[in-house]
């Protein structure tokens, strides 16, 4: 396997360029960023720019270097989709034309570009042992921040609250990295919030200063903040060949038309009485949502009333996005039941 990654180990100003785009652009490619620490014996890791549009993880990694500070342990930096970061205009590509979500790639086949440099990341992880892993993401939408695990436990919890209070708890199997977490290698996926809000700058900057210069990870029961959580979100997601706009009025030549103002409801109770979008079709035939049982659950995210589209039931909608491409190839919100609970599908299998 051809080595993808420049690795700087103590980097100094001169390693870092004047700006974080700056910096790709001198090494062009993957980075790895190894910083020694008070206690050597021990390793956390952070990986960001997994999405070549999500630059928050990126800046917040290039201040922190640029002030100085030294690490309670030794920090392993993972700077990921440089190549989709520098396609003009700067911070705009999710990921190069044509090829896959990288984070849909941490799982077999590592067959392609994208596979290749998720294994490598993997094995970089595996050769450095980290104690705590952050995988520090921009959130496709306008949002807060918040957390997201594979795992429930302690471990994972104390990790989340470096970065945010919210928290949830999601045993998908994507293919991201946060999926191949263990007790001894806890990873957390952090979206720091929307990747144009200056505050998802400030709220990676923070916490990643928490989480190199914490001296322990987990603190003391009695002082551990505590977090709000959310269990087993269903993915509620577009049908091949469906075609869907955004716009504040039903369009033509569109099988679905989601209303703008719909990322409005990140992490807020959506009641049913809330328009979301547009339609004349059944839900089934337009969406598909499984629950962890495989069951169609659509009918309990989703209806259409007189060619509106409504909430089913009150719902906590988060991850929404309005940008048609994403929504495409990954999903248009995660649900859960307003009281935080989990929805159970109803119908086996088709639609």
């Amino acid at each position: 396997m051809k080595r993808r990654f420049t690795f700087l180990h103590n980097p100094g100003e001169r390693d870092l360029a004047e700006s974080p785009e700056a910096m790709l652009s001198r090494y062009g490619g993957p980075l790895c960023i190894r910083v020694d620490g008070e206690d050597r014996s021990r390793c956390r890791a952070l990986v960001t720019l997994v999405h070549g549009n999500e630059p928050s993880g990126l800046r917040a990694v290039w201040r922190w270097l640029r002030d100085g500070e030294r690490p309670a342990v030794n920090l392993l930096l993972v700077i990921a989709s440089v190549s989709a970061a520098l396609c003009e205009p700067p911070f705009s590509h999710r990921m190069l034309p044509r090829a896959r979500d990288l984070n849909r790639c941490f799982r077999p086949p590592f067959d392609d570009e994208q596979g290749h440099l998720a294994k490598e990341i993997q094995i970089l992880l595996e050769l450095h042992r980290p104690e705590a892993v952050v995988d520090m993401h921009n959130t496709s939408g306008r949002g807060p921040d918040f957390a997201v695990v594979a795992f429930d436990d302690p471990r994972h919890d104390a990790i989340a609250t470096l970065f945010t209070h919210r928290l949830v708890v999601c045993s998908l199997d994507l293919g991201a990295l946060m999926e191949s977490s263990s007790d001894a290698r806890p990873i957390v996926t952090v979206e720091v919030g929307g990747r144009e809000d200056p505050r998802a700058d400030a709220i990676a900057l923070a916490g990643l200063q928490r989480f190199a210069l914490v001296p322990e990870i987990i603190p003391p029961r009695s002082s551990a903040p505590s977090l709000d959580k959310l269990h087993s979100p269903l993915r509620l997601e577009l049908r091949v060949g469906i075609a869907l706009t955004y716009a504040d009025t039903p369009q033509p030549g569109h099988d679905v038309t989601l209303n703008p103002v719909i990322e409005h409801h990140n992490f807020g109770t959506v009641p049913l009485d809330t328009p979301l979008g547009w339609s004349d079709a059944d839900p089934r035939q337009l969406f598909q949502a499984r629950d962890a049982a495989g069951l169609c659950a659509v009918g309990q995210l989703v209806q259409v009333i007189d060619g509106v589209l409504y909430p089913a039931q009150p719902l906590i909608l988060f991850m929404i996005t309005t940008h048609a491409v994403i929504a495409e190839s990954d999903c248009l919100f995660y649900a859960v039941s307003a009281d935080g609970s989990p929805i159970s599908g109803t119908v086996p299998g088709g639609i």
